[in-house]
């Protein structure tokens, strides 16, 4: 019997923007196996942060993810503050609620239009790329850059909101709704739409509490894991969040609440604005924090963020780890491309909008012998070992130097 036609895909290809391996095998037009292959993009920032200072940190923290920045810098400076004891002024919580919902709205438009172009529909991809823009537009006008807005600082906030801005953003949640309103009743009535997403990439409900899926793609298969609804944090103790949940369990379903999302992230960004308190937009935050250990989740638009934070008393952190949404997701990942023809394998992957310089890591094997722990230079040596005996020399790749 076959064994079947084992296809690669990346980690170099045209239609990944960032470097991923499948190692995808076929019977026929259907997917009998799929490997996943990460680690072509450690660029070592929790190390890094270990020799930096708190907020030094911050700069790196906020650079994990371009679309993300805003929820891992919030959940960061979640950390510091809990462990510094500091109580942030609600004004500033309202402003980070507001830039969180406009990422999550520059996200699920982002990957709205990433989807319509997987499966062909570049209509769909300009439409929703044009409305991104005005969101983008919004965020470098509040925090002065389009992305990682730089927006967050360990006790607050860096910038206030001025009553011109805060009109600017109604103003453009208004037209917003109601093209997001258009893509609700595309979702829900174009035939050749439906048809393409639905049943394909499925995870069941078991499925995603067997492999720990979070966000999008759990509250289509009925999970409601919304940490601002199952934890409120900031301003979210405050401001209601209406739940969005689907029960297609496939990549259709994770477009319907993604799209619903974009219109709660409206409604609450009008609230948001609308009751925003008068006060100051931070407080000062010490140089040295107290020794101690925490964990803080925050909703980025991919899921459930989490990041773990243990301080030794000094202006530098001793542990920085960052688990984002897409880290969480990869492992069910296998299980939604096999039984699906080849042809699907594109939007399935694209289906949880993933992240791979989120997700790479570098890690620490543990054997009977003990732990080893390795240094900078015997990793190097190792690369150098693994790439020689793929044909690759490293040590003959001139490199650019001062002056060259």
């Amino acid at each position: 019997m076959s064994e079947g036609l084992t296809i690669p895909i990346g980690p170099q290809h045209p239609s990944l923007k960032e470097p991923v391996s499948f190692l995808i095998t076929l019977d026929g037009e259907v997917v009998k196996k799929a490997v996943i292959e990460l680690g072509y993009n450690h660029r070592g920032l929790e190390k890094a942060c270990e020799s930096r200072t708190y907020i030094q940190d911050l700069y790196i923290i906020e650079r994990v993810c371009g679309i993300c920045s805003h929820a891992h810098s919030y959940a960061y400076c979640r950390c510091v503050e809990e462990l510094a004891g500091l109580q942030t002024p609600r004004r500033a919580e309202y402003i980070r609620g507001i830039v969180g919902e406009l990422e999550r709205l520059h996200s699920h438009l982002l990957w709205l239009g990433v989807a319509g172009h997987e499966i062909g529909f570049d209509t769909l991809f300009m439409y929703t790329w044009r409305d991104r823009e005005r969101v983008l537009d919004l965020l470098a006008e509040i925090g002065g850059n389009r992305v990682n807005y730089g927006i967050n600082t360990i006790g607050g906030v860096r910038r206030d909101l001025d009553e011109n801005i805060c009109q600017h953003i109604l103003d453009v949640m208004d037209g917003l709704e109601e093209q997001i309103k258009y893509y609700a009743e595309l979702a829900n009535t174009e035939a050749t739409l439906i048809a393409r997403l639905a049943g394909i990439g499925i995870l069941t409900r078991d499925d995603v509490i067997k492999y720990g899926a979070v966000g999008p793609v759990a509250r289509a298969a009925g999970i409601m894991d919304d940490v601002r609804i199952v934890e409120p944090y900031g301003v979210f103790t405050e401001i209601k969040v209406n739940g969005v949940t689907d029960d297609h369990a496939d990549v259709y379903g994770r477009t319907v609440v993604r799209i619903k999302e974009m219109l709660e992230s409206i409604r609450l960004i009008r609230l948001m604005v609308k009751e925003m308190p008068d006060g100051p937009i931070s407080v000062r935050a010490p140089r040295r924090i107290p020794t101690g250990e925490i964990i803080i989740r925050v909703e980025a638009p991919r899921g459930e963020d989490v990041h773990y934070l243990r301080s030794n008393g000094t202006d530098k952190p001793d542990r920085v780890r960052v688990r984002a949404p897409s880290e969480a997701n990869w492992h069910g990942m296998k299980h939604m491309l096999e039984g699906f023809h080849f042809a699907d394998v594109p939007i399935i992957i694209a289906a949880i909008d993933p992240c791979y310089s989120c997700t790479d890591r570098a890690i620490m094997l543990r054997s009977d012998k003990g732990d080893t722990v390795t240094d900078w230079e015997s990793l190097r040596r190792t690369g150098i070992e693994r790439y020689k005996k793929m044909g690759i020399d490293p040590s003959k790749i001139r490199m650019r130097t001062s002056g060259v």
